[in-house]
């Protein structure tokens, strides 16, 4: 998908585990995600948690079944037909729909879901739009309380909070910077670095109607950044199963999010303000 005339990210499905977005491509086009294990390992690059790959959503316990860790015996989430792409939004935005199945094994679906991605820009940042609606059609669905979820991003080493060539800073709604910003309920996490494009971040925004909202964050200093509102357990030390939830059978979750690409830090971009506008266009 180009906006501009630039790249600004594909969609990476055939034989993959998950569907992933990859490479995300940011203003000045200082490149947002990680490189490994797609591309070869950029300099300052880790080379840990290989299922860590450019922006995605997925989760560790559906039905038992985990599609997070592409360990053996994981589930995986399967494209089924070819992708949709709709140009010419009022802004120039173009719309991506796919469809997918999340299979414990192949031919078995626990469930399908429905993804709609809107790429645009605003200014001189970049803008995505990630909607999915969980379907439960095949029976009865348990999200489960862990962790390893949900909507997420592995990004540049220069964003991360520690490493070899970090230069990162990270803050949320909740004022909470850097370390502890994990595991806290926020309306929106942003990140930002200098880097040889001036001054880059990217923010996440939780929309008021999500589950749980404000959600919490799986929101690390090594460079993985996942909004999660299941993960109570691990978050806030509450009985295992607190944030379980259930998605009874015919029925439907959808969960909205959207990613900013953008120059400056989270107060010089205006990210509570931009989270605001956003959240009542909803």
């Amino acid at each position: 998908v180009e906006i501009g005339g630039s790249l600004f990210t594909e969609l990476i499905y055939a034989g993959q585990p998950k569907p992933v977005l990859f490479p995300v491509v940011g203003p000045g086009g200082f490149l947002i995600t990680r490189q490994w294990p797609i591309l070869p390992k950029a300099p300052g690059e880790e080379t840990d948690h290989p299922h860590h790959r450019g922006l995605w959503f997925s989760h560790g316990a559906v039905n038992g079944v985990d599609f997070w860790s592409e360990a053996p015996g994981a589930g995986k989430i399967v494209v089924r037909g070819l992708p949709e792409i709709v140009p010419g939004g009022p802004d120039g935005s173009v719309t991506l729909k796919t469809k997918e199945a999340w299979e414990k094994t192949p031919g078995q679906p626990v469930l399908h879901s429905a993804t709609v991605i809107r790429l645009g820009a605003d200014g001189g940042d970049r803008y995505l739009d990630y909607t999915i609606t969980l379907n439960a059609d095949q029976g009865e669905v348990l999200l489960g309380d862990t962790k390893e979820g949900t909507m997420a991003i592995r990004v540049n080493p220069l964003l991360n909070l520690k490493g070899e060539v970090a230069k990162g800073s990270a803050v949320n709604s909740a004022g909470n910077e850097n370390l502890t910003a994990w595991g806290k309920h926020a309306h929106w996490v942003d990140y930002w670095a200098p880097t040889p494009s001036g001054v880059i971040g990217l923010a996440c925004f939780d929309s008021p109607s999500n589950l749980r909202s404000p959600t919490t964050w799986h929101a690390r200093d090594y460079g993985l950044i996942a909004a999660n509102p299941f993960g109570l357990h691990d978050f806030e030390k509450a009985p295992k199963g607190t944030g379980d939830h259930t998605i009874k059978k015919g029925e439907s979750l959808t969960l909205r999010y959207r990613w900013l690409f953008h120059t400056g830090d989270a107060k010089t971009a205006k990210i509570a303000e931009r989270w605001k506008t956003w959240a009542e266009s909803k």
